[in-house]
This record gives structure tokens, C-alpha cells and sequence, in this order.
């Protein structure tokens, strides 16, 4: 993946940039606005990573100026300004998504790579009716889930559990992204609502499995992946 990385703060930029690198992507820097707004209209990214505030040209202006030009890269927000009125804002402008400041690389990555996926291969996701991981496979169409030649009964919200973390195998999912997609929350309850299903999860698709199929990540989330 080749990335755009328009920060000022020289310490962010280092440390997003060289992330990025050890994760196996590409990435070209801009340290004010006027040079990212040059660079995201004469070279080809998969997706801008754009702070808000900035010198010669804030970010938003530089979205929107990407986006009247007949851009669709996707662009995620970095920001300090972390009030709904700012996200909102920050979307309106044509961003695709926003973080706030401070973040973990981690949940940077996992959003990066989604929008990447959602750029290139949108119309291909739209007409997936099964999702699958190992022995495991979840029927969209039906409803159904299966592990091996067992059937899985789950309740709605375990299912929409499972359903998320599949369409994102072999990727971190945080709990921020859980909260967001699966339980509709835009804040953090401060509960383990999320610990309790990924639990139930576990038990119910790796109760006749040799293997687990879900891991925790310390300190970023969890990931699902084949065997």
C-alpha cells in the first residue's frame, strides 16, 4: 500500500511514517498543507493520512480541494479536536474517517488498511454472501453459522460480532471499532460488554474445535484469523 502522510508535528510524522514502513507500506510525507495537497494530486496513494491543523493549509481545506478535483482516495483525519461537531465536520469535508489524538498505531493501521479495502475492492465485498475463516463459515443470506459439521447457534449481536471481526481476518480490530460498528456506541460505556461476547463467541465456535480462531491482542484488541 502507498500511503500520504501530511503531518506537521515532526515526532507524529516520524513515528506514523515509520510505523507504516515496518508494517510493509510505503509512505511519502508532507509537512504543511500546500506540499500535501501537490503531492495528493500529482502522485497515485491508496490512502492520505491528513492532520487538521496545519501550517500554509489546514487539512479540511485540503480534503475538500482533493475532493473538487474528482479524487475518491481515501483520506483519514488526524486531530486533536475530538468533539462530535468536529468529527462530523471533519467527515462533511470528505474525509472517510477520524482519529483523535492520541492514538494507538495499532487501531491507525487497522483503519488504513480497511479504508484501502474499501477503495479497491468495494463493488467485489458488496456481493459476498459468505464469510469465512479456517473451518468456520458464516452464511450472510441464510443467517447460519458453521464450524466444520457443526452448526453454531448464535444470539443477533453475537452474530453481527462474528460477522465484523470475518470481514476484517487477519486484521487488529480495536474495541473503539467494536463499539462503533457493532453496538452503535460513539463513546466508551467503561464496561466489559465487549469482553463478555467476545467470550460467549469463543465458547460457542471453538466448543468442538481442535483450535481458537479468535485472539486477543494485548493492549490493541483482537484479530480472527484462519488456523
Amino acid at each position: 500500500m502507498r500511503l500520504l502522510i501530511i503531518e506537521d508535528e515532526p515526532e507524529v510524522l516520524s513515528y506514523i511514517a515509520k510505523g507504516m514502513k515496518e508494517a510493509g507500506h510505503t509512505a511519502d510525507t508532507a509537512k504543511n498543507g500546500k506540499d500535501g495537497l501537490f503531492l495528493a494530486t500529482t502522485e497515485q496513494y491508496d490512502v492520505l493520512i491528513v492532520d487538521r491543523m496545519l501550517p500554509e493549509l489546514d487539512g479540511l481545506t485540503v480534503i475538500k480541494t482533493i475532493r473538487g478535483a474528482g479524487s475518491t482516495t481515501p483520506a483519514l483525519i488526524l486531530s486533536a479536536l475530538g468533539e462530535v461537531d468536529d468529527r462530523v465536520k471533519g467527515l462533511r469535508s470528505g474525509g472517510d474517517d477520524y482519529l483523535v489524538k492520541p492514538f494507538a498505531f495499532a487501531e491507525l493501521l487497522a483503519r488504513i488498511e480497511i479504508l484501502s479495502r474499501r477503495g479497491g475492492n468495494g463493488a467485489q465485498s458488496s456481493e459476498t454472501t459468505t464469510l469465512s475463516a479456517g473451518d468456520l463459515t458464516l452464511n450472510l443470506l441464510s443467517r447460519t453459522v458453521t464450524r466444520g459439521q457443526h452448526d453454531i447457534e448464535l444470539q443477533t449481536r453475537e452474530f453481527k460480532l462474528l460477522e465484523y471481526l470475518l470481514r476484517h481476518k487477519g486484521q487488529i480490530v480495536t474495541r473503539t471499532m467494536l463499539l462503533e460498528h457493532v453496538w452503535d456506541y460513539h463513546f466508551d460505556p467503561q464496561t466489559n460488554v465487549i469482553d463478555v461476547h467476545i467470550s460467549r463467541l469463543r465458547r460457542k465456535i471453538d466448543e468442538n474445535a481442535q483450535s481458537s480462531l479468535i485472539h486477543t491482542v494485548r493492549g490493541a484488541g483482537y484479530i480472527i484469523r484462519d488456523e
